[in-house]
């Protein structure tokens, strides 16, 4: 692995993680300037920009031909938004979680990640299961329009308008300055998701690993960046309930937006690796159904419980390295995971789960 690869993956990281927050301060500003309300910029281009990353690396590496680094972003991004992302925040401060997460963009999340498994299920994603995601996400966000303009919450626009400067009276020709705002954030994407997808596929040629697992664990965490940044700052700001909801959002939008898009430019369908069917693809679902019970107990996610998730991501990258190296002690550490592990964790999401509803009731 030459000194190269390295450079491709941090100015990679670097371009996308300032190509994310330019465009998404460009982007609001100029929709401000069109009359937009500054709650349903917070809806749809703050949230969809911090997963900008994610769309950049997995539409480039589709457009290449490597379906499998474009998958394994997807599912590694999500799977690190709730145990990795999600659980640090929650050691920061101990996390809100609205009811309507609860009662339906949690469930809307969970739904994603099925319906992508069952399209992903006769191994590969099509033109046409690509135009149908990006179609929900289409219907999601109108609704979310529709939704914020009854129940407008002052706060959050105030919020918005606060940390993108949307309350500023706007400066001459200050619509072509954030005009270029935006395309210097697309300019910079760009760049970054070619020197990031490069860099991934000499480091997985170099180590020995599939693609899959490197999107899986190095392209996840660096677009994830966003998010973490956002989610962490929102914490200490004491906005604990839109730490959470970044989160939920963001992992709706990379299934139906991202992964959406991957396949509508794939030159061809995307091929969907056999490991990722067997074992990533239910991880992320299994990881999203944990967010149910987890987020009923009080409506919170206290700091026990972020400790827990990132021990969780912890064991699971561990045992991707493992996986791919053939490591000797890879039989041995499945069957502790099997045997006490995985059980423990099912029966305690059981009980923290039925001692929630037990008190709704």
């Amino acid at each position: 692995m030459t000194l190269m690869t390295f450079v491709y993956l941090i100015a990679g990281l670097v371009l996308l993680v300032a190509g994310a927050e330019v465009l998404v301060r460009g982007a609001a500003k100029l929709a401000a300037q069109f009359g937009i309300p500054p709650l349903i910029i917070g809806l749809t281009v703050v949230a969809f920009g911090t997963s900008a990353p994610e769309t950049a690396v997995s539409v480039q590496s589709a457009w290449n031909g490597s379906g499998d680094l474009a998958i394994g972003n997807v599912i590694g991004s999500n799977i690190a938004n709730v145990l990795l992302i999600l659980g640090i925040t929650a050691l920061v401060a101990p996390l809100l979680v609205s009811r309507q997460l609860i009662r339906l963009d949690v469930p809307l999340m969970i739904g994603a990640s099925l319906l992508v498994y069952a399209l992903a299920w006769d191994g590969s994603l099509s033109r046409l299961d690509g135009a149908l995601l990006f179609a929900g996400v289409i219907t999601y966000t109108v609704f979310l329009i529709v939704s914020s303009r009854r129940e407008k919450k002052s706060e959050d626009a105030d919020e918005f308008e606060a940390e993108y400067g949307l309350h500023e009276t706007p400066k001459p020709y200050a619509w072509a300055i954030n005009l270029g705002l935006l395309i210097a954030g697309l300019v910079l994407l760009v760049g970054g998701s070619n020197f990031l997808v490069e860099g991934a596929v000499q480091m997985a040629r170099a180590l020995g690993m599939s693609e899959l697992v490197i999107g899986l664990t190095v392209v996840a965490i660096g677009t994830s960046l966003p998010e973490l940044a956002t989610s962490v700052m929102a914490a200490f700001k004491g906005e604990r309930d839109i730490a959470v909801g970044n989160i939920v959002g963001s992992n709706l939008f990379n299934l139906l937006c991202v992964l959406g898009l991957a396949s509508l430019v794939a030159p061809s369908a995307i091929p969907v690796a056999a490991n990722a069917l067997a074992f990533d693809f239910p991880v992320m679902i299994a990881v999203a159904i944990a967010c149910l019970p987890i987020f009923f107990n009080g409506y919170s996610i206290n700091r026990w419980e972020g400790a827990l998730f990132v021990a969780y991501y912890a064991i699971y990258t561990t045992y991707l390295i493992a996986h791919s190296n053939d490591a000797p002690w890879l039989d041995a550490f499945q069957h502790a995971m099997l045997t006490f592990v995985l059980p423990l964790t099912a029966i305690t999401l059981a009980v923290v789960g039925a001692r929630a509803w037990h008190k709704q009731r």
